[in-house]
């Protein structure tokens, strides 16, 4: 193997600048999209035509984006590299008629999205944001990033019980204060409206959710542990991101044409426009063919060919609970990423994706580790079987482990993100 790659820290410090900026997937794909254009990517739109232009390029929708860069000498058929990640996480988000309250107590009305572990979010200060649509079908961006709400637990006088196993009611035990007085009808939207600079009543819509104001952190005596929010997956999107502008520099033979997927709503089942399970990646991937003058059976060559690492977070061994892991497989924080494996298919990796991730580990000296779950807890499943499924595509699962995964802050080892990115940068240049 080669030699081990010397940590940076400033990767990571990246990130952490990253996931403060970066409180929905609306804010996530806009500086994603951001760190591109500074490596010279450009914005193409869905609506236009598309050129046969080498270089980088990307096309942003909604919560999602799909950037690639076209090498020079690439024909029609030339295979993808493609790191696929999702911009959303679980969290509290705004309900459509948000103004609520009772008892004095002015709150607003939130519904749960995804598998969040909804403890977290109790006593911690919290800010808002999203996007707004106006009249016109334009959006706007709003981070309200200050202590805003705030999700009250009971006081244990009034709950001798709750050391003993707390159980939280989703509709009436999860609904945040904003302050005192009867709720008024809009007075949220008036508010936002002011705090984004808009006029109130040109807001036609709205997609917001609650998220710690708390910013990331190093954490421990050597800071050899990085705590902060949405770990899962932004860690994968800016880590992605960072190995598509890398591969961008280095325009060798164009024996691939690298490709970064971020999808919107995979907490949830990614059964939406934007998610892995509708058409936008391979609508991208067929007009890039398509733009290069190429066939339906240029397409299908260059699909067999194309390989996909899907990158999510997964299950570092837990200290306090080491029996609720697979006795062989304890991947380890600053371990390097792991490979996820699940002959069920909750994953995609097989022996021959494997091979692929490895070489990549190698070629990066990046170290790697294996996981697969305790045959009695059935695992969660990522964008890779759906990618895999849906494109006929070779996929790999793989990631970084975590601790508190779906928590309000999450918890990686500090040197993880820079390994992950490395080994995306070998695989996407290859």
């Amino acid at each position: 193997m080669s030699e081990t790659m010397p940590f940076d820290r400033g990767h990571t410090d990246g990130l952490m600048s990253f996931l403060a900026a970066s409180p929905s997937p609306y804010h996530a794909v806009a500086n994603a999209a951001a760190l591109l254009e500074k490596a010279g990517f450009r914005r193409v739109l869905e609506t236009e035509a598309w050129d046969a232009g080498t270089g980088g390029k990307y096309v942003l929708r909604g919560g999602a984006l799909i950037a690639w860069y076209v090498p020079e000498g690439a024909t029609p058929a030339t295979p993808y590299r493609i790191v696929g990640a999702h911009t959303d996480s679980p969290n509290l988000r705004v309900k459509p008629v948000p103004d609520t309250g009772a008892h004095g107590w002015r709150q607003i009305a939130v519904e749960i999205y995804g598998g969040t572990l909804l403890n977290t979010w109790l006593d911690r200060d919290l800010g808002l944001s999203g996007r707004l649509t106006l009249r016109d079908r334009s959006t706007h961006l709003v981070n309200v990033d200050r202590a805003l709400l705030r999700v009250p637990q009971l006081a244990i006088h009034l709950d001798r019980q709750a050391n003993e196993g707390l159980k939280l009611d989703r509709q009436r035990h999860m609904t945040p204060v904003w302050g005192l007085g009867r709720p008024r009808e809009g007075d949220l939207l008036r508010f936002l409206a002011e705090e984004s600079g808009v006029p109130a009543d040109e807001i036609a819509g709205f997609d917001l959710m609650a998220h710690s104001v708390e910013p990331p952190s190093y954490l421990g005596r050597d800071r050899e542990l990085l705590a902060g929010p949405r770990m899962d997956n932004l860690l994968s999107v800016h880590a992605g991101a960072a190995a598509l502008a890398a591969a961008a520099q280095h325009d060798t033979a164009p024996t691939c044409v690298p490709v970064l997927a971020a999808f919107d709503h995979e907490e949830n089942g990614s059964q939406s426009d934007t998610g892995a399970q509708g058409p936008l990646l391979g609508s991208v991937l067929e007009r890039s063919v398509y733009a290069r003058g190429g066939s339906y059976e240029d397409r299908a060559r260059a699909y067999a060919g194309t390989v996909c690492l899907s990158s999510d977070t997964g299950h570092a061994v837990h200290p306090n609970y080491p029996e609720r892991h697979e006795p062989g497989h304890h991947p380890m924080p600053d371990g390097g990423p792991i490979l996820k494996v699940n002959v069920n298919q909750r994953y995609s990796t097989d022996g021959a994706g494997r091979a692929v991730f490895a070489a990549a580990c190698e070629r990066a000296g990046v170290p790697w580790q294996s996981f697969v779950s305790n045959n009695d807890m059935p695992c969660g499943t990522t964008i890779g079987p759906i990618t895999a499924a849906r494109h006929g595509i070779t996929t790999v699962d793989i990631g970084v482990a975590i601790l508190s995964m779906h928590a309000a802050r999450e918890l990686c080892g500090a040197k993880d993100p820079f390994l992950l990115a490395n080994c995306l940068t070998a695989f996407l240049g290859e």
